[in-house]
């Protein structure tokens, strides 16, 4: 096992998973009726509904839903029967009472890190089926995960060379593929396990690959993606490396980058993403299914009538 210092090559003031105390469970955010009200009224372009096929070698292939036309109290119930993975993004928006609630959360557990300070922050309301289970992948960004239903299973690795290749980073950053990255099940002895109940909320260190077994419970939890400054240099960094190595060149590790040359790269990012020199290929993934009540995993065809 590898000791808690190595257990990622970025810097911040997180070292390793964490688990810290949040209220937002006793407020009512995960009951069934304001579920089945906020599927109800929430945008349908803000809906990612996941689900994840696995081989014997655990390796993942990802088919994507639609909303569909299902009532909110029926989608609800296609996901709890399911092996669904739904991601309702921009909960700042779509859900502003949660939002405000988890924001007083999130500066509390902050707090307890110093040094670190989010400069950007979205959320993500992930509601996901009891057998649901999300593959090994990593956030370009902080994470802090509150937890509000159901019990979850979160494994964390380290973030070296090895357990994420940094050409596999700036492919994610640049949208050319989804956030999952190569997987080996010799991992497994390098993971740091989390066993989250309601009530909890999880923080690991920037950028370290994560997956997440669902403990055969539906499930209910609230994704905070936050930036830092040293975060959005390295995001900017990898995106124009992404670039360099399209065009055929070999840029060299951003650990070897120091701040100024990071803070270049950064600068360059923000004008290649205007110029879309790089297509983004993620927003053109084929939707395959829509969430259907008594459907096999929950996933019943486009456009079915049932």
């Amino acid at each position: 096992m590898l000791q808690k210092t190595a257990r990622t090559r970025y810097t911040g003031p997180i070292e390793k998973g964490e688990v810290h105390p949040h209220a937002l469970v006793d407020q009512g955010f995960a009951s069934d009726e304001a579920l089945a009200a906020l599927l109800d009224r929430y945008p349908a372009d803000l809906f990612d509904i996941n689900l994840y096929d696995y081989d014997d070698d655990g390796q993942a292939r990802l088919r994507t839903g639609a909303r569909g036309r299902l009532s909110g109290a029926d989608l609800l119930d296609a996901i709890k029967q399911g092996r669904l993975w739904v991601n309702l993004r921009s909960v700042e928006r779509g859900w502003p009472e949660l939002w405000q609630a988890a924001m007083a959360e999130f500066d509390t557990v902050q707090a307890s890190y110093p040094g670190l300070k989010a400069i950007r922050r979205a959320g993500q309301l992930i509601l996901s089926s009891p057998k649901a289970r999300v593959p090994y992948h990593f956030d370009a960004a902080g994470v802090m995960l509150f937890h509000m239903r159901g019990r979850k299973r979160v494994f964390v690795y380290p973030g070296d060379e090895l357990h994420l290749p940094e050409v596999a980073m700036e492919q994610v950053v640049a949208r050319q593929t989804t956030e999952e990255v190569p997987y080996a099940r010799s991992f497994e002895s390098d993971a740091q396990v989390v066993d989250l109940e309601p009530g909890q909320a999880l923080t690991w260190p920037f950028y370290a690959p994560h997956r997440v077994e669902n403990l055969d419970r539906f499930c209910v939890s609230l994704s905070v993606e936050f930036q830092t400054w040293p975060t959005r240099l390295r995001n900017g960094a990898l995106y124009t490396h992404a670039v360099a190595r399209a065009r055929g060149l070999r840029p060299v590790s951003t650990d070897r980058v120091g701040l100024p040359g990071l803070a270049v790269r950064w600068a360059a990012a923000q004008v290649l993403r205007k110029l879309k020199v790089m297509p983004d290929r993620i927003a053109s993934f084929e939707r395959e299914f829509e969430p259907a009540v008594g459907a096999v995993d929950g996933a019943g065809r486009i456009n079915s009538e049932s």
